[in-house]
């Protein structure tokens, strides 16, 4: 009885040991096409400039951590001095932090090279003083010259800019709909696209259009990144 027991126990276990290889190898097939899915994937980041605002940042980062999506965010620290709990919650919860200026305003900021620079190493120490992070991230506030970017890359600093918005800055009082579809049109067939919106207290619409925006990218099978 044993010996006509101990073949039969010798092929379940070569058919297990089969049946377990077979899955190890499905599973490393499958993970490495879903990695090469992503690696082959448009990219979409999502950046936020002018913020952070208590109530718009908040619910953005809501969204943002129910998605499981991270985003760049280009600070004015003069804003952020009020919501210190904010711009750490934003550190705190993976996205990145880039400079875009300490104050947002275009006559002293771009009066001189000196003022420009000034008014970088103002927001970037705060943004370390706050966050013990070192920005290496800027964004010209309004744009900038050739030669300015040159002043800021010997800085260090890489210069970020957009090749899409949602348009809630360039079309007044736009719907979250409205936002969406411009979102749509401006970034269609571009590979990486770079979606410029905005985070302070008067872009309540950018926030209600962020699930949509996602959802469309979603379902084209972009993938998320951060700076």
């Amino acid at each position: 009885m044993q010996k006509r027991f101990l073949p039969a126990v010798l092929l379940l276990s070569v058919l297990l040991a089969m049946f377990v290889a077979c899955g190890l190898q499905l599973e490393r097939t499958t993970a490495a096409f879903s990695f090469a899915a992503a690696e082959n994937a448009r990219r979409v980041y999502l950046t936020f400039d002018d913020g952070p605002s208590t109530v718009v940042t908040g619910r953005v980062l809501d969204i943002l951590k129910k998605e499981g999506i991270k985003a760049t965010f280009f600070i004015v620290s003069d804003m952020a001095k009020t919501r210190q709990e904010t711009l750490l919650r934003i550190a705190e919860e993976g996205h990145s932090l880039g400079v875009h200026s300490a104050s947002h305003d275009y006559k002293r900021i771009y009066s001189s090279d000196e003022a420009l620079l000034s008014d970088i190493d103002e927001c970037a120490a705060y943004i370390f003083h706050t966050t013990g992070v070192t920005p290496r991230l800027y964004r010209f506030p309004g744009g900038g010259h050739e030669r300015q970017r040159e002043l800021i890359r010997e800085r260090g600093y890489e210069i970020v800019g957009w090749n899409a918005v949602c348009g809630d800055e360039e079309i007044p009082h736009a719907s979250a709909e409205r936002l969406v579809k411009e979102a749509v049109r401006t970034s269609k067939g571009k590979d990486p696209v770079i979606l410029l919106l905005h985070d302070s207290a008067r872009h309540k619409e950018t926030a209600k259009a962020l699930p949509e925006i996602i959802a469309h990218f979603r379902e084209e099978g972009c993938v998320f990144c951060a700076f």
